[in-house]
């Protein structure tokens, strides 16, 4: 099959902040605004051999959003500040499809609001916890659709264009070590329902089950001069599903990475040239409920090099995956058959990773 989107996006964000006294106490107040229009053409093809020979289906979407918010950051004290917030989000947006059935407007909007509390800091480390609501959006595809794009004679359900979600974080950050600043966090993420377009099929599937994650992050840049840098992150997820599971299908979620590292280092501010290097690592995962069936990990090398010929001109050339690892950079698990096969097979199937390239770049700053 063939996948492709082409699209044009605009926007605009602006913020005009109000500084002040409230009570004595140092006060900023942030009021702002963020929009997002996206005009796209998309489209899901059969293909053999790279040559298209039928339509699941192709659309023409367009999408618009708007958001006002607001965020007050308060210093009580030498040790004790609050930033707290107020976000509104608009969707609306309209799929005109090649089925008329799958075509149609839909909007949708909510209210999230955000709190964060900062200690400190004490011997060069401060302490937060915060809270925020917000939400996971899903394609506007999947909120007009009504037939199944490869049987339209079988009904298909629409889902929400914005599903709720509650997330809460504590941890500290620090730079204690001379030249390394560092943070830690542990995190959990509530998930009204877990919802996917399924670009394969052109359909969407809600699992109508909610989620949690609950996890850890570590992150540290180390500094020791003005031209080089170590940027070391690494991250651990456990999902699972949170509703008794009545079927018996299991409770991990399907694609929820567990666990993902990188590691780059960068050179700069040394004459014309620069350059970096990156490790990513993408752990295991499970690809259906009950955990039979996993992907394997991935592990990319890029780099880059580049040269400074002024200030507003520079010439740089990237090079991705340059061990050439087969690795996948898509892992799902679907009934399949080859001809070879008696029966159908639920198996793993991939997109690769792209192999060993090369990208030069001319860039001109204004």
């Amino acid at each position: 099959f063939e996948q492709s989107d082409r699209r044009l996006t605009s926007g605009f964000n602006v913020r005009h902040s109000l500084f002040g006294k409230w009570g004595g106490r140092d006060v900023e107040n942030t009021f702002g605004l963020q929009t997002r229009h996206d005009n796209i053409n998309v489209g899901l093809f059969h293909t053999q051999q790279r040559v298209r020979i039928g339509t699941t289906r192709a659309d023409d979407v367009v999408e618009s959003s708007i958001s006002p918010y607001y965020q007050n950051n308060l210093r009580w004290n030498d040790w004790f500040r609050t930033v707290a917030g107020l976000r509104a989000d608009f969707y609306r947006g309209r799929v005109s499809g090649d089925n008329v059935r799958n075509s149609g407007g839909v909007g949708d909007h909510m209210v999230s609001p955000k709190l964060s509390l900062i200690f400190g800091p004490w011997s060069k480390t401060e302490y937060f916890i915060n809270y925020g609501r917000g939400f996971h959006s899903n394609d506007l595809r999947g909120a007009t659709i009504s037939v199944d794009p490869k049987n339209p004679a079988n009904a298909a359900t629409r889902e929400a264009l914005l599903v709720r979600a509650t997330g809460y974080e504590t941890g500290l950050r620090t730079t204690l070590i001379p030249n390394l600043q560092s943070a830690v966090a542990v995190f959990a993420l509530d998930i009204q329902s877990e919802l996917l377009f399924q670009g394969d099929a052109g359909t969407t599937a809600d699992s109508g089950r909610p989620s949690r994650r609950v996890g850890f992050e570590i992150a540290n840049l180390y500094k020791p001069n003005d031209w080089f840098e170590l940027d070391a992150d690494i991250a651990f997820t456990r999902a699972r599903f949170t509703n008794i599971d009545t079927a018996g299908v299991g409770d991990r979620v399907p694609g929820a990475v567990e666990g993902v590292a990188t590691l780059t280092a960068s050179v700069d501010n040394r004459g014309p040239y620069f350059g970096s290097a990156r490790l990513r690592y993408f752990g295991p995962r499970p690809l259906i409920e009950n955990n039979s069936l996993r992907s394997n990990s991935t592990f990319l090398v890029s780099g880059r090099v580049g040269y400074k010929f002024e200030k507003r001109l520079r010439l740089q050339l990237d090079a991705f995956n340059l061990l050439n690892r087969r690795a996948s950079q898509i892992d799902y698990a679907y009934t399949s058959q080859l001809k070879t096969e008696a029966a159908p097979v639920n198996d793993i199937h991939f997109h690769p990773a792209e192999p060993r390239s090369l990208r030069l770049s001319a860039i001109l700053s204004f």
